[in-house]
Order: C-alpha cells, then structure tokens, then sequence
C-alpha cells in the first residue's frame, strides 16, 4: 500500500507532536502536518482531516497505537471490494480490549452488541472510532456530532440507514500506556445516546435518512 496520505492533526502549535513529524519527515514524504481548524478537540480534529483529506477513502486512527496499525491494509481491501465503512471490532469473533476503564468498556460492549444485534447495524462495534469510511460516504451526509467521538457512530448508523454497505474485521485494541485519554463519559454519553435511539428506531421503520443535498 505506497499510495496513500498520513494526516497528523494537531491542535497548536507548541504541540510536542509537531517536531516529532517534521523529523520524519524527510524520510516518509507521505506524512503531512495538518493544524486543526475546524474546532479544538478531539471531533474538530477528525472532521479537518476529512475535510484536508483527497483519497476516496479516510481511515481514522489515533496517535496513541491504540489501535493496531496491522488492521490497515486488510481494512482497505475490504473498502476496495465495495465497503463504506469499515470498522476494526473489539467484540465480534476474534476481537479483543485489554485494559480501560471497567465502565467505559461495559457500555461500550452493551452498545454495540445490542445495536448490532437488535438494531441490525453490520458491525459488532459501531462507536469503535478505528474506522476506515468512504468518500462517497463523506459526501452523502451532513455530520451532526458536536461531542467527542460520537463521529463515529453517527458515521455508522447513518451509513446503515442510508443502506450503504458496512464490513468489519476483528482488532485488538490496548489502553495508551502513556498520556491521559480525552475521552469524557459523562459529558459526551446523551450525544452517543442520539445516534443509539435513531439506529432502533431505524429498526422499527421510524426513521429514515436522505442523502444531504
């Protein structure tokens, strides 16, 4: 895979993550510095790499190898056979989570068991942000998140709805061994809420999606 784009977003410019970059990259051209523009934080920072990125398709991942990088590839080949999304999963066959707060972990689990289960989304872990989406995707919908990571559950409930193709293969996702995570349950849950009650209502013929305009 020689023809692709690294978009590293970062929010300001006395990030210790810059200088990093610009090391490497005298060595992999392919890596480009992209300051975030749209909002600080961790939703603004995705939605500029969408809007920064050209290929037809963006794969989200963060900075922490949190995810693992080896899920790549094969997550592109499933793109390239015709998938909108394609989601890295932690709880289908195969999966697995290590380490994380108990909680966040519970209801993750919950969530995404239930919406794949009950809901009928394609996938066993629709808020997992490791995901890869197409443009196509990215040009049909207007994104609504104003919180956090719920991106990518709204990505994938409206993906279901619009009845565009979801895959998914199994990863095995590690808590950061170092920094502190951004990720705020109480704060960002009714948001993730929204997006849950549109998949079930989805479900029971109660709501449906047009393409944005």
């Amino acid at each position: 895979m020689n023809d692709y784009e690294l978009l590293v977003v970062y929010d300001f410019d006395e990030d210790t993550t810059v200088p990093v970059v610009k090391e490497l990259q005298a060595s992999l051209p392919q890596v480009a510095l992209h300051k975030n523009d749209v909002a600080r934080g961790a939703l603004g920072a995705i939605r500029a790499g969408f809007e920064r990125a050209r290929g037809p398709y963006v794969l989200v991942t963060m900075a922490d190898l949190s995810d693992d990088p080896r899920d790549i590839e094969p997550m592109v080949a499933l793109a390239e056979q015709g998938a909108d999304v394609v989601a890295a999963s932690r709880y289908m066959r195969g999966g697995h989570q290590v380490g994380g707060p108990l909680v966040k972990r519970t209801l993750s689990r919950l969530a995404g068991l239930s919406l794949h289960w009950v809901a009928g989304i394609p996938t066993h872990d629709p808020t997992n942000n490791f995901k890869l989406y197409s443009r196509r995707l990215l040009d049909m919908v207007d994104i609504e998140s104003e919180a956090g990571f719920e991106l990518a559950l709204e990505l994938t409930v409206k993906a279901h709805l619009l009845g565009l193709r979801i895959a998914e293969l199994p990863t095995t996702w590690r808590d950061r061994s170092a920094g502190q995570s951004r990720f705020r349950l109480r704060q960002w849950l009714p948001h993730y809420l929204r997006w849950y009650r549109l998949a079930m209502l989805g479900r029971v013929g109660l709501a449906r999606l047009r393409p944005a305009s």
